[in-house]
């Protein structure tokens, strides 16, 4: 039986859409945007997709340069939803992070020479390898008291680079908190899907897009076929809008990624196909409701 006092193989075989109380042909759609937070020109873009485009929610990493910015923005809108990019890398090494828990009190999350790894393959497998998890349970509760501390208040949890968190453990420890602030989590992997969706707990249905994974020629025509192709269930996609200025081409190598989802986060032809398709573009407070009910995750 699950905690919900129903038997797992039931709960697991009904899609999150309808444990979020939509019929079975319901097609929704997360559209997430990711980063908010590193640097202004990615701020503006996402407060933008938000007002005028088609996303929404997002994602706060609370290390980067931008986010008081950012915080500084979600103050002066608080019907906007957010979670926190609980962030244990750093890609950019011309604009730099670091942990908000001392160096010296997390030094399995710092590479030798003292910095967060980064999210290459390598970084990432030796981060993991080595990361101890009452480090990374330090390092997760400061990012988020930090944005409590602001006085806001998050729908969701998710990571930054590290699907699922990138380790069991760490995906674990994640749901313990996230049942502690009542929040939910971004669960986008197996096993991970399967076991909350046993325990009743709404995640995605089907594929997950990073928008990192899409080619940059033909990308709105691209989004646009996805819209149209989008199945029956819950479905999420975590865009990256960022402007794509000369600042951000300086420092930022994945910045054509973002300015190409810029574009189509905002542009009519988005906001035309989803209204053609019928499909209905949630946030995580929907889903939030269902993981704060109490359900234990231990």
């Amino acid at each position: 039986m699950s905690e919900l006092g129903v038997p797992a193989a039931v709960v697991s075989s009904v899609r999150s859409s309808e444990l979020l109380g939509y019929p079975p042909d319901a097609r929704l759609l997360i559209v997430n945007c990711d980063d908010f937070g590193m640097y202004p020109a990615i701020n503006a873009a996402v407060i933008e997709s938000l007002e005028e485009g088609i996303a929404g929610s997002c994602s706060l990493m609370v290390p980067c340069p931008g986010a008081p910015q950012a915080m500084e923005l979600l103050r002066r809108r608080p019907q906007i939803p957010f979670g926190i990019h609980l962030t244990l890398v750093c890609e950019m090494p011309d604009l730099p992070w670091e942990p908000l828990i001392a160096k010296e009190r997390v030094t399995s999350l710092l590479d030798p020479a003292g910095d967060l790894f980064s999210p290459t393959s390598v970084g990432r497998a030796t981060l993991l390898g080595q990361a101890r998890l009452d480090e990374v349970e330090l390092e997760f509760r400061a990012q988020i008291d930090a944005v409590a501390d602001a006085g806001l208040t998050p729908t969701h949890l998710d990571f930054h680079c590290l699907a699922d968190g990138g380790r069991t453990d760490i995906l674990d420890l994640t749901t313990v908190l996230a049942a502690e602030y009542s929040l939910a989590v971004r669960v986008w992997l197996e096993p991970g899907r399967r076991v909350m969706r046993g325990r009743g707990l709404p995640v995605t249905d089907n594929d997950f897009l990073d928008s990192f994974s899409l080619g940059i020629e033909g990308k709105a025509a691209r989004y646009a076929q996805m819209l149209r192709d989008l199945p029956a269930g819950l479905n999420e996609w975590a865009v990256h809008p960022g402007l794509g200025d000369k600042e951000s081409q300086a420092v930022d190598g994945g910045w054509l990624v973002r300015r190409t989802d810029y574009e189509f986060l905002t542009s009519p032809q988005a906001r035309e196909v989803l209204q053609q398709e019928d499909i209905a573009v949630i946030d995580y407070r929907t889903i939030q409701r269902v993981w704060s009910r109490g359900v234990s995750l231990r």
